[in-house]
This record gives structure tokens, sequence and C-alpha cells, in this order.
């Protein structure tokens, strides 16, 4: 962030400095000398005066140039806002995997806690002769699997933490302390994405950028073909001239000059008209990277909403087959302990719970994710902000 802002300011501060070429250049001199010719006493001479220089552009070359400077601003301020877009929904999707990490780590220790159950209710009855050493075999591998996905849980957990607070400018662990406690999984309103006009693809940065890089070579096109022609100069000093220093302010004499010059390139070896095709080449690539940025730019969009329409399907199906799973799992739980099914029931059921939880978890998050991947993919899903110039940002 710091870097292109950093940037932003040195392209403004470019951009002054063509549009103050537009103008004329005011100066002021002076100048002491003293000298001595053979057997003559040394003199001196004390002179100062104002200079005035004005180069007028007929052709616009500099008007071009200002030009330029003045599109190569703008997609520098635009490239800020694309960074500041970038960085926020890397922010917010970390943020989004983080709580969905936390809900699948918290869905891991539930499930842990009833196999623990499970396995030992299976134990007393094997050691009551009501079921086989195979099921409590069974138990316990069931409870050492599940038991085994939590430290991997908490390493990613513990990860994820880091990056976030990396992504905000902080130590690895600054955040370890205030997201320790678990909270749901973000979830935005399911209208409010696909409400969004297709038209906010214009407020994409990385547009914005690809159109001002357009405009800058045209105008760089201008400058080159403007080069070509003849340019003019206007030049002029007025000040005083004296003997002593006390005569500059005392009636020295005065010293004016005036000059107006032409210069007409001749000949260069063709290299002024092959600037232009230099620039003219440019302007084609700035057209073209400005088309294949549209395109992507449409392609996310496209690839946002499919996504966001699959992953509401599938956490629709996920969320009635983590009911059913939950509901079926405490049944064969009940049934085993009064002996009407064997344990295999059991096992299927639970794995098929903590499985089923498990990728709604997951989806949920996907899906949150989802929706900032679109305000992304849209250019930030805000309206134009004012910057410190008054310009869109």
């Amino acid at each position: 962030m710091r870097s292109a802002q950093a940037a932003l300011a040195q392209a403004r501060a470019l951009r002054d400095v063509e549009n103050a070429n537009l103008g004329p250049n005011l100066g002021a001199s002076a100048s002491a000398q003293r000298s001595k010719t053979g057997d003559a006493p040394s003199g001196s001479r004390y002179q100062a005066s104002f200079d005035a220089s004005w180069e007028p552009d007929v052709f616009g070359g500099k008007r071009a140039d200002a030009s330029a400077a003045e599109a190569e601003a703008q997609a520098s301020q635009a490239s800020l806002a694309n960074t500041q877009v970038s960085v926020a929904a890397e922010v917010a999707v970390t943020y989004v995997q983080l709580r969905g990490l936390q809900t699948r780590l918290d869905i891991a220790r539930r499930n842990l806690a009833t196999q623990q159950e499970t396995l030992q209710i299976t134990d007393w009855r094997v050691q009551a002769g009501l079921d086989t050493s195979l099921a409590l075999s069974q138990a316990r591998t069931a409870t050492e699997q599940t038991r085994a996905q939590i430290p991997s849980l908490e390493t990613s957990v513990a990860q994820t933490e880091h990056a976030l607070a990396v992504l905000t400018g902080q130590p690895p662990t600054a955040l370890r302390e205030p997201l320790a406690q678990a909270v749901a999984v973000p979830m935005p309103s399911g209208e409010l994405a696909l409400s969004i006009p297709a038209q906010t693809l214009r407020q994409r940065p990385d547009v914005r950028v690809a159109e001002q890089q357009v405009s800058a070579a045209l105008s760089r096109v201008s400058q080159a073909d403007a080069a070509r022609y003849p340019s003019f100069n206007l030049s002029g000093s007025v000040g005083l001239s004296a003997l002593a220093l006390s005569g500059l302010t005392g009636g020295g004499s005065v010293v004016s000059a005036l000059l107006g010059s032409v210069s007409v390139p001749l000949f260069d070896g063709g290299a002024a008209k092959a600037q232009v095709r230099s620039q003219e080449a440019a302007l084609e690539n700035a057209r073209v990277n400005y088309q294949a940025v549209v395109l992507n730019a449409l392609q996310e969009v496209e690839d946002a909403l499919v996504a966001l329409r699959g992953n509401r399907e599938r956490l629709q199906r996920l969320q009635s087959a983590s009911e059913s799973a939950e509901q079926a799992a405490l049944l064969a739980s009940q049934r085993y302990s009064s002996g009407l099914v064997d344990f295999q029931v059991v096992l299927e059921t639970q794995r098929s719970l903590l499985s089923t939880q498990d990728s709604l978890a997951s989806t949920q998050a996907e899906l949150s994710a989802d929706h900032v991947r679109l305000y992304k993919a849209l250019g930030g899903g805000w309206q134009p902000q004012q910057d410190n110039e008054g310009k869109p940002s």
C-alpha cells in the first residue's frame, strides 16, 4: 500500500512538472567581475538582471506531454485503488477461511467426544460379553482417526492467523488473542451479491489503469509527431550594469536583450519518424492490453457468479444432509446402547455425520469467500470515492 502511494505521489509530481513546462520561465541572476589588463588599474563590474524564456507550443507537443503525464498519474491512482481492493479482498477471504477452519475444528472435537463415549460403551459391552473385540477395535480406530484430524486443523488455524496478521501489517502472532474465540463464518445476504448491476465492472481499478495507459500512449504518439516540426523559443532579459556595487541601486546602466529563435529538424537519419512508429506500436500494445484486461474482468465476474450459485445450492443440500446425518447418528447410538443394532451401523452413521458437518462448514466458508471474490471482480462492490484532489479514486 505504501509503495503504491509513493508511486502515485511520484506520478503526480511528474505531471506537475509537465504542466509547468507549458508556461514561461522567469529567473533572476547577479554577477560580479574584477579584471586587470597590463599596467592599467584593476576594474570591477556588477550586473543584476531578470531573465525570461518561453517556448510556444505551436504544434501541441508539450500539451501532449502534459496529457500523457496526467493519464499516467490517473493510472497510478487507479493502481493504488487496485492495491486497496486486492488487499481488502485478501484480508476478507483469509478471515473467512480462519473462521471456517475454527468451525471445522470445533466439529472435529465434538465428534471426537461423541466417539469417545461410543468407545466407552463398546468397551463395556465387550466386557459384558455383548459384543466382540472387533467392534472395540473399530470404535478405537474411528476415534483415533478423528483425533488425528485435530492437530492438522489446529496447525491450519494457527497458520491462517499468522497470514491474517501479516496482511494487516502486524507480527504473525499479534492476532492470536483477539481471534482465539471461535465465531460463525460471516454470511452475507443471499440477494446482496446478485443485485449488483453489471455496469459496476467499469469501476474495476485494473480496467481503469489499462484505460489510462491507452490515453497516455495516445498522447505520446502526438508528442512524438510534434517533435518532427519546428520549435520556437523567445527569451529576453533586463537588468542593470555598474562599475560599483552601489551603482546597481543608484542609476547603473540599463541592459536589455530580446532573442527569438527557431529550430527546424532537417536530417536525423529517420530517428523522428522511427520514434513515432515506436509510440504507435506502444499505443497498439496498450489497446491490446486493455482488451485483455476487460476480457479477464468479464471472466472473473462470470466465474464468481457461477461459483456463488453452485456453492449456494450445495450448501442447501448439505444442510439437509447434516440434519439427517445428525438424527441418524443419534438413533443409531441409542439403538446400539439398547442392543438393537450392531456396531457397524453406529460406525457408519458417525463417519457420515463427521464428513457431512465438515463439508457443510467448508462450503459455508467457501460461499462467504465467493461473495468477496465477486465484489473484487466487480472492482470492490462500492461507489467510487473522492480522493484528496477531488477526483474519483
